[in-house]
């Protein structure tokens, strides 16, 4: 069944969220919505037979820079070309701009395959403070 590419919904950019968040990543409370507001045509994904199966996030900010983030594929579709595919046009679509990423840890050797170099080591921490009921 052929890929289709193409620009993703609001309600699809939610299931990229999903999708990310069941990975354990925590993209940020409402980052999604503020990305669509600077740039509505900065999240794309791949479908197969109407389904989505991979998406990335490649928001432009004006001409110079633009942000690859949400790069995912969906686990019972990896290993079959979808992710390098939403990679290659959300890199075409920022073009020439200077392009930056926050990468999970397990992907750096993909990442600086692909020419990007790292600015800073990311600490991440999780659990609960002692004490703390409820909440977020």
């Amino acid at each position: 069944m052929p890929r289709t590419i193409r620009t993703l919904t609001a309600s699809e950019v939610e299931t990229l969220v999903e999708w990310a968040a069941r990975e354990g990543w925590n993209p940020g409370i409402d980052d999604a919505a503020a990305l669509r507001a600077a740039d509505p045509e900065g999240f794309i994904g791949a479908f197969v037979g109407g389904e989505m199966v991979a998406g990335i996030s490649a928001v432009a900010y004006g001409a110079e820079f633009g942000f690859i983030g949400l790069y995912i594929c969906r686990p019972d579709r990896r290993g079959e070309g979808h992710g390098k595919a939403v990679w290659d046009a959300g890199m075409a679509r920022l073009g020439d701009r200077i392009v930056g990423l926050d990468g999970v840890a397990e992907q750096r050797a993909n990442y600086q395959h692909k020419g990007f170099v790292p600015a800073y080591e990311t600490v991440r921490f999780s659990g609960r403070p002692a004490g703390l009921t409820g909440g977020r």
